[in-house]
């Protein structure tokens, strides 16, 4: 995050994201305005150093961070020095937690909130992992459940729902190391989905219950929301580059023009592909291209894609949401824009299904205005709560400041006369 300063003049925020995913690592700039956000400045390279979201080439890397760092600051006219970071891979583990503790003085204070949080987080965790996320997900005070703010109600016993999220320790300080080797200092770990789900949702999916799920390169990351709150995170071993292999393999074409022909002709769904159309396959080793069906083409890519599905389908039913998830299934990720996807999908999951589009943004929205910038955007509107919570945090604690002293010097007062 870099915040400029100009003589008189109110600083304006800045907020960057940096999505640092297995195919490709995003820098986007915000700026935060009265109204929200405005998207000003966006940079994107190629990546090549990392593996279902975890470092394996460190040069690689850092290489392509600093490249889309300076293809953002081009754009946005702003030196970046912060960033908040997508953290994602199957080294990812949550669980939920809950603790109890009582009210001091009867009424519900801050201080009571973080020792809650405290109590539900007081378990034995493994030595080579870290917790990134504690997401407070209700409370229940008195046995009365489903309270979302307790701060300022009466009672004298707190029960709070948190859900924790766990990384591998060397995987996310390899990350962290990257960062800063290219410049960029991390404001904070975000996992990817959590930014996703902050880009696409709306207020009202969370409320009925829905799932998010972010297809990568490598993984796909899911989270699951039911009355408003987080309740489930997880991670399938399999994404994007899956299909781009069975296209290498069953076209007998290389790795990059695989790829190139999965986003330009790809289809999921073999029956929405014309029997006439043809695509030019690129030989391999300067063997002469050939002319192939495109129902050849959907017909390789159908099956992983249903693979995919049933597995993240299987996800759902383990953790027992799946009859909570009234507005269906949301899809991001590059991935998702594969002709097809969405239906093949809600044949498989029996519920509704749709593209995730990034919602609420200002300046240049056009330019992110896709489920593949979907964690980049989520990434800005999670700094832009970020700091509104600490701002109010602060003038918080200015007003007890200030109650207490008054307090005190009403006190002195008393003894004096």
């Amino acid at each position: 995050m870099y915040v400029p300063k100009e003589g008189g003049v109110a600083k304006q925020e800045f907020l960057v994201g940096l999505d640092i995913g297995t195919t490709k690592i995003c820098a986007i700039v915000g700026q935060l305005t009265e109204t929200g956000i405005d998207i000003i400045g966006i940079g994107t390279r190629p990546s090549t150093g990392l593996r279902k979201g975890a470092v394996i080439n460190i040069d690689s890397t850092v290489e392509g961070i600093q490249r889309a760092i300076e293809e953002a600051e081009l754009m946005a006219g702003c030196e970046i020095g912060s960033a908040f970071v997508g953290v994602a891979g199957n080294h990812v583990r949550s669980f939920n937690s809950s603790g109890v503790v009582s009210v001091k003085n009867r009424e519900v204070d801050a201080n009571d909130v973080e020792r809650v949080i405290d109590a539900a987080k007081a378990i034995a965790i493994p030595a080579d992992r870290q917790v990134i996320h504690l997401i407070p997900q209700d409370y229940i005070i008195d046995g009365q459940d489903g309270v979302k703010e307790p701060i300022g109600m009466n009672g004298v016993r707190l029960e709070g729902k948190i859900h924790i999220i766990t990384a591998s320790t060397s995987s996310t300080q390899n990350l962290i190391k990257c960062a800063n080797r290219a410049g960029i200092n991390v404001s904070e770990l975000v996992l990817e989905p959590i930014a996703s789900a902050e880009a696409v949702l709306s207020e009202d999916e969370k409320e009925l219950g829905v799932a998010v799920v972010d297809i990568g390169g490598g993984t796909s990351d899911i989270c699951i929301f039911v009355a408003g709150a987080l309740v489930h995170t997880g991670v399938i071993n399999i994404g994007g580059n899956h299909i781009t292999n069975d296209i290498a393999v069953g076209l007998r074409t290389p790795q990059t023009e695989a790829e190139k022909i999965k986003v330009r002709h790809g289809s999921c769904m073999k029956d929405l592909v014309a029997p006439e159309e043809t695509i030019e396959v690129p030989g391999v080793g300067g063997r002469q291209p050939r002319i192939v069906s495109r129902k050849l083409l959907a017909e390789i890519i159908e099956p992983r894609a249903e693979e995919m599905f049933q597995l993240i389908k299987a996800e759902l039913e383990k953790t027992g949401y799946t009859e909570l998830i009234g507005s269906g299934v949301v899809l991001t990720g590059g991935c998702s824009l594969l002709e097809g996807m969405p239906e093949l999908a809600e044949m498989v999951f029996d519920m509704p299904v749709k593209r995730g589009f990034p919602l609420g943004m200002g300046g240049m929205r056009d330019i992110v205005n896709s489920p593949k910038f979907a964690t980049g955007v989520g990434l800005l509107k999670y700094a832009a709560k970020k700091l509104q919570a600490k701002g109010h945090r602060s003038m918080s604690s200015e007003g007890v400041s200030y109650k207490r002293m008054r307090d005190v010097m009403g006190g002195w007062i008393k003894d004096l006369f």
